[in-house]
């Protein structure tokens, strides 16, 4: 029966700093009890990995970046939702941002600004100055799965913890 855990040998994160991406690995000390695992990079997207690694779709939650502009402002920022979930990027998020357009950033441009791959972005280890904004059902799921920075790597962590990041905000932020 699919869990949070599902079949993946998880480890305490600060045993196994090269499985994360160096800026994650810098903030391990704001995600106290997190767990890494290995995965097959080629599994890192969520439906696959969840099939593959027996992880509940509920445990597991998505980050993806924005970039919010109003006039020559421009904000980056995270957004955590449930795999099971859709963000509402084009309202809920772009008027809490004070945003009159957002878009997802631009890949190549989130992988340099965050130092983390594609695919296993996360939001512990961003920029501090970059609002984190976590769906409140993802507050409220308990055990999550999250990236570790890297394609080939997951964290395993208390969602509370996410609440508690730097920048962090919990909002209702899913279409569901």
């Amino acid at each position: 029966m699919p869990s949070a855990e599902g079949n993946l040998t998880w480890v305490a994160a600060t045993e196994r700093p090269d499985l994360l991406a160096p800026p994650v690995a810098a903030a391990l000390d704001h995600v106290p009890g997190a767990r890494v695992a290995p995965i097959d990079a080629a599994l890192a997207d969520t439906a696959a990995f969840c099939e593959a690694y027996d992880v509940a779709p509920e445990a597991s939650a998505n980050c993806v970046v924005v970039e919010a502009r109003r006039g020559e402002v421009t904000t980056l920022a995270a957004v955590m939702v449930l795999a099971t979930d859709r963000a509402d990027i084009n309202r809920a998020v772009r008027r809490h941002l004070g945003a009159r357009k957002i878009s997802f950033a631009d890949q190549a441009k989130a992988e340099e600004l965050t130092g983390m791959e594609q695919g296993g972005i996360t939001p512990v280890g961003l920029p501090g100055d970059w609002p984190v904004l976590v769906d409140q059902a993802v507050a409220a799921a308990g055990s999550v799965v999250v990236g570790a920075g890297v394609r080939g790597a997951k964290l395993l962590l208390d969602a509370v913890v996410l609440t508690q990041l730097p920048g962090a905000e919990v909002l209702d932020l899913a279409v569901r």
